[in-house]
């Protein structure tokens, strides 16, 4: 059995970028939504004829997708992501854009029929609604309210609880003009069995433990080694919109 010291280490020199999370094979497990966002995705995108992906990560859950539409583009941030998704996306025939995550979407008025989005930041209810086509959909899934948050406040102490909550979201796109055709929460059983899953996942998830690094978190990470494994439950929204 590998030491603590040796877990922690391996899990701060694993690569972030991406959300590629084959790494916690064995190490952590997650439930997943009912609604199988990739495959109920990959369905709207082989109807469309020009596609957004906003905040697409490194380009993944896009990749994996069976057919993409005539126009197909995605935006991201991140610059470590933007070069993942460039190599992944560009052989597919995807444009892949870097947009910072708090501007203005840089595309014409009307210019998709479908806008996706997994995990974004913050969703712009006001830009998606602008650049959607009428009649277009925005389908996406968002992190939900307290979000693992019995890992985050085991590190920082209690915290609110109030962020990411449908009911706000809905009103936010509704004033935006989009009608709601779907939205629902669901909270999903997540286990690290080992510490350095929980470092790693707390590298790669930025705003769970914001400026984590496990030289400050050290007697925290030791206290956890002990208790481990650890059960936590991650919070997933289905939002489905459409632009009258």
């Amino acid at each position: 059995m590998r030491s603590f010291e040796e877990l922690v280490a391996e899990a701060d020199a694993e690569p972030t970028e991406g959300w590629d999370f084959s790494w916690f094979e064995g190490r952590a497990t997650e439930a997943r939504p009912s609604w199988r966002y990739q495959q109920s995705m990959g369905g709207r995108m082989a109807e469309a004829s020009a596609a957004l992906d906003i905040q697409t990560g490194g380009g993944e859950v896009l990749a994996g997708i069976p057919k993409r539409p005539p126009l197909c583009v995605a935006t991201e941030a991140w610059p470590p992501n933007v070069a993942k998704a460039t190599a992944l996306l560009h052989p597919l025939g995807t444009v892949v854009v870097a947009s910072p995550n708090e501007e203005p979407l840089p595309f014409a008025d009307g210019a998709f029929d479908l806008v996706v989005s997994r995990h974004p930041v913050k969703p712009r209810f006001d830009e998606i609604a602008r650049v959607l086509q009428p009649g277009g959909t925005y389908f996406a899934q968002h992190v939900g309210p307290a979000s693992v948050f019995e890992l985050v406040e085991f590190f920082l102490g209690p915290q609110p609880r109030d962020d990411r909550q449908p009911g706000r979201e809905r009103a936010e796109a509704e004033a935006a003009g989009l009608e709601i055709v779907d939205l629902r929460t669901e909270r999903l059983r997540m286990e690290f069995f080992d510490i350095g899953a929980v470092v790693y996942f707390l590298r790669k998830v930025i705003w769970m433990v914001p400026g984590f690094t496990s030289a400050q978190y050290m007697p925290k990470l030791r206290e956890l080694h002990e208790r481990l494994p650890f059960v936590a439950h991650s919070s997933r929204t289905l939002f489905v919109a459409r632009k009258p």
